[in-house]
């Protein structure tokens, strides 16, 4: 840090966890991130490896809590732990409903830590929120999440990474649009390029990409559900359907399953229907650990 002359350590890449080294003569760890309340939104993964470090090494973590701005509800496929990853490590829906600070309660209290370790933590609690509040986010939390539409609309799109849909990274409206090449019957056309700190390299660079405005969506539709409408619609009309999926599809969605109901041609209300057991089992695992009133 050019200020204070402090090392600072990316937790990224190839050092995602800290290491002995990292701690060393450290009394007191301090989490302090805006998460958004996506399995696949990796900060609650950071979160899970600090919390081992200190176990590991008998570190305090204190963790400031936060609203989490899509803690209003609880939906989406519970991971498959066979598709383990630091974008989904433990049995929790896509959307999970919980600030960091009741995640890592759950962390601890399910034993999900690497050995069954508990760390200690102290959560400092978020004054006058409770999970029935639509919390504006008053900085974004990360250059792909620019505005609240994007934050309300992520959930839902993320899935669209693990296929040959651009969500519009490169562009000026990220995580508000999707598309591809040759779409039809789309309302907006974008060119995603390279913009430096956002987004190198995005999918379709340079080409003229056909397909969805969503910036509007969330604002008139129900915000307390994903919504599988628009993945089912794409791949039904992309033209190659075989290569529509990339391997990276299971990672995001933590199962197999949903990528063969798609291509079954099942709805989006049978999809839904198929995750409800495990969602119920999940919100009652939930409850044990929620600081705040909840929505229901």
């Amino acid at each position: 840090d050019t200020k204070s002359g402090i090392q600072v350590i990316s937790l990224y890449g190839k050092h995602l966890k800290p290491t002995q080294e990292d701690l060393e003569g450290i009394d007191l760890v301090m989490f302090d991130i805006q998460d958004v309340g996506a399995r696949f939104y990796t900060y609650i993964s950071t979160l899970q490896y600090v919390m081992e470090a200190c176990a590991e090494q008998n570190k305090m973590l204190l963790i400031l809590d936060r609203p989490n701005p899509n803690g209003f509800y609880v939906d989406g496929p519970v991971l498959d732990t066979n598709f383990r990853s630091f974008i989904g490590m433990n049995p929790i829906p896509v959307v999970h409903g919980m600030t960091i600070g009741e995640y890592a309660k759950m962390l601890n209290g399910e034993k999900w830590l690497k050995g069954k370790k508990t760390c200690k933590i102290q959560v400092i609690p978020v004054s006058n929120y409770t999970h029935r509040d639509l919390y504006s986010l008053p900085v974004a939390p990360s250059p792909n999440l620019p505005n609240m539409a994007a934050v309300y609309l992520y959930p839902s799109l993320c899935f669209f990474e693990g296929t040959k849909v651009s969500v519009g990274r490169g562009t000026d409206f990220p995580f508000q649009m999707i598309g591809y090449p040759g779409f039809k019957g789309g309302d907006i056309a974008f060119r995603p390029t390279s913009i430096h700190g956002k987004a190198l390299d995005p999918p379709y660079e340079d080409s003229l990409c056909e397909g969805l405005n969503l910036r509007e969506f969330m604002a008139s539709s129900n915000k307390k559900q994903l919504h599988l409408g628009w993945l089912i619609q794409m791949y039904r009309q992309y033209p190659n359907k075989g290569s529509f999926f990339t391997p990276f599809f299971e990672k995001l969605s933590g199962t197999e399953m949903l990528r063969k109901q798609i291509i079954l041609g099942e709805s989006e209300s049978e999809i839904r229907q198929s995750w409800q057991k495990q969602l119920d089992q999940f919100k009652q695992i939930r409850k044990k650990y929620l600081l705040y009133e909840d929505f229901e």
